[in-house]
């Protein structure tokens, strides 16, 4: 049976951390950059979560303490914190190791978000152990588990983290590769009611948005379709490209 750590009952019996359960039915913006985009950078990042909050962002999801830092002095709303880190005998990036873990926590995340999928962590460490180091080193800290497949959210849940998110579905050689949202995967996780589940990964439209709510999201995760502004420019371009293409032929 999963543990459950200080929550308050949400529908259907769910003991939901207090931070989580106030985004219920929230939109939620990832607000990242990598080093080679135009946009990189924590007065960047910050700048782009004032903009998302104000739009009406219930949090900020980020990576790096340092961003993590900056937009926790400029914005009011939760942050998802991360950081994305890369161990060479290891394919896990997302908060990989209890020194990143403690790095966004210091940073002032209110929740953190760690891998959580079935692949070989740095130092083949188990994740309930990563799990249970978080637990007794922060136990104040909402743990949110980014998964790839049904199995991998089933086992977090196990494990008693705060939320489970579908951020890694088609990112893993495994998992369902599509261009869509894997709708599918938060409905299925959604069935459980054992944790609250966040839709996130190739959201693009709010039609898609709406449909994972439908599936039983507790809130949804966007990012690259507001975020990154040459992805935005790139689906444009492509679909005119197209579109001019069968008008000339």
């Amino acid at each position: 049976m999963a543990v459950q750590y200080g929550g308050v009952r949400q529908a259907g019996g769910i003991m939901t951390n207090p931070i989580v359960a106030g985004l219920k039915d929230g939109f939620i913006v990832s607000c990242q950059a990598l080093a080679n985009e135009p946009l990189f950078g924590s007065d960047m990042m910050a700048a782009m979560a004032v903009a998302a909050e104000d739009g009406g962002a219930a949090a900020i999801r980020a990576n790096t303490p340092q961003d993590i830092a900056v937009i926790k002095r400029r914005c009011r709303v939760p942050v998802i914190g991360l950081y994305k880190k890369h161990y060479p005998d290891s394919d896990v990036y997302i908060t990989p190791t209890i020194r990143e873990v403690d790095d966004v926590v210091r940073a002032g995340a209110d929740i953190v978000a760690i891998d959580s999928t079935s692949m070989t962590r740095p130092g083949n460490e188990r994740l309930d152990r990563l799990i249970a180091e978080i637990r007794k080193s922060f136990p104040e800290t909402p743990i949110m588990a980014d998964v790839s497949t049904f199995e991998e959210g089933a086992a977090a849940m196990r494990l008693g983290v705060d939320v489970v998110s579908t951020t890694l579905s088609g990112y893993t050689p495994y998992s369902p590769q599509q261009p869509s949202p894997d709708i599918a995967l938060v409905a299925r996780l959604a069935a459980l009611g054992r944790a609250p589940v966040f839709a996130e990964g190739r959201i693009w439209t709010i039609e898609e948005c709406l449909r994972c709510f439908e599936a039983g999201a507790h809130a949804v995760v966007v990012g690259t379709a507001i975020t990154r502004p040459q992805e935005i420019v790139r689906r444009f371009v492509t679909r005119i490209s197209m579109q001019m293409q069968g008008f000339e032929g």
